[in-house]
Order: C-alpha cells, then sequence, then structure tokens
C-alpha cells in the first residue's frame, strides 16, 4: 500500500464518520427535538420551537447527502475546504451551548469537533497535494 493510498484511506474514512454522524443527528433532530436540541446544549423553552430543530435537522441531512455525494466522487479538494470552512458551525454551537450554561462536556464535545475538521482538513489537504503530484 503506497502512502497516497493510506492518507486517502485516513481521508475517505474520516469523512464517512463525518457523513454517519450527521446522518444520526439529521434523524435524531427530526423524531425527538426536544432531546437532541438538550443533548446539543441548547434546551427548548417551549415545545412549540421544536419546528426549528426540525429545520435544523432538514439542513443537516442536506448537508449529509451532499457531503455523501462529495465522499461517493471523491472530490477531496471540496471536502477539504468543507472541513475548514466547517468549523464556524461547532464553533458557534459552543458558543451558544456556553451561553446557554450547557455542562461543560458539551461544549467540550463541540471542541473536539472543531479539531476533527481540522485534522480532517489536513489530511485531505495532503490527499489533494498528493493526487496533484
Amino acid at each position: 500500500m503506497n502512502k497516497n493510498t493510506k492518507i486517502e484511506k485516513t481521508g475517505f474514512l474520516l469523512v464517512l464518520i463525518m457523513v454517519l454522524l450527521q446522518g444520526f443527528y439529521g434523524i435524531f433532530a427530526y423524531l425527538d427535538p426536544s432531546v437532541f436540541s438538550t443533548i446539543r446544549g441548547t434546551e427548548l423553552f417551549s415545545e412549540q420551537d421544536a419546528d426549528w430543530v426540525i429545520i435544523y435537522g432538514s439542513r443537516t441531512l442536506f448537508m449529509t447527502l451532499f457531503l455523501g455525494y462529495l465522499l461517493y466522487s471523491r472530490n477531496y479538494k471540496v471536502l477539504m475546504w468543507g472541513a475548514l470552512i466547517g468549523v464556524v458551525m461547532p464553533l458557534t454551537d459552543a458558543y451558544l451551548a456556553y451561553v446557554a450554561q450547557a455542562p461543560l462536556k458539551v461544549i467540550l464535545k463541540h471542541v473536539a469537533t472543531i479539531v476533527y475538521l481540522l485534522v480532517s482538513y489536513i489530511v485531505l489537504r495532503k490527499a489533494v497535494i498528493q493526487q496533484a503530484s
């Protein structure tokens, strides 16, 4: 197995895990918006606000399908930039969880997601560079 293949496989696996987790989150947001919002660190004040969580779920499922297609087509360059730009989401989630006084473990989960995305960016960048050479 050459180095290029190892990097690509690692990048593929990192994105696949992202796709599967986002798909789970999207479906979970539809099935139980109240519990989902609590797990994400921003409890609903009213069950009537659950529609916003479902809207989040629909957008998350869209991103899941889009990332899944990019992964299927091995478009590592777009996935690389998506991982870097995607940091804005968990950064915002961490901030909102902090403002909502969520437990520290919830905030740290968002911070771990930021680290995961940055590692994914680095690995995918290496795959893109190796593909170009």
